[in-house]
């Protein structure tokens, strides 16, 4: 049987990774402003940490975000490490127990800039499929870091 040949790639020296990430248990840790702000300054020091971080949203139990791994020596799961590890040190000092994150994450290798756009209509309507918000708009833990041209 002929094997299917895969797609060509758009993004070839700096891939663009869709990146969804879990807190352990689904517990609700993530949509609140302070843990927001942890998580837009360890982004917006990104170039220091080894990656650039596109558009995102927060949900009460999950993260989904659109990361840029530029060539170099950081690989996405050294970088997914310390953002999670950030974060929970964030929730330490409030004295919420750990685990906080499930064990990995979930990453998919973007091959054009279509399909970056569906993802993050899919993404941004989150909390208004969970019920969370009337309008996507709405939800204050999404935004982006970089502007869409990052790439």
């Amino acid at each position: 049987m002929k094997r299917l040949s895969r797609l060509p790639m758009l993004f070839t020296e700096t891939p663009v990774y869709f990146v969804t990430a879990c807190t352990e248990k689904r517990r609700r840790l993530l949509a609140d402003a302070a843990s927001h702000e942890v998580f837009r300054q360890f982004c917006l020091n990104g170039r220091e940490r080894g990656a650039l971080v596109g558009r995102y949203v927060l949900m009460p139990d999950h993260l989904h975000l659109f990361v840029c791994i530029p060539p170099g020596d950081m690989r996405l799961s050294m970088w997914m490490k310390s953002l999670k590890n950030t974060l929970s040190k964030h929730w330490r000092t409030g004295n919420i127990e750990a685990p906080h994150w499930q064990k990995g994450f979930f990453d998919h290798l973007l091959r054009s800039g279509e399909s970056h756009a569906e993802k993050w209509k899919y993404v941004r309507e989150n909390p208004v499929r969970a019920g969370i918000v009337s309008k996507a708009e709405a939800w204050p833990y999404a935004g982006y870091i970089l502007p869409d041209s990052w790439t």
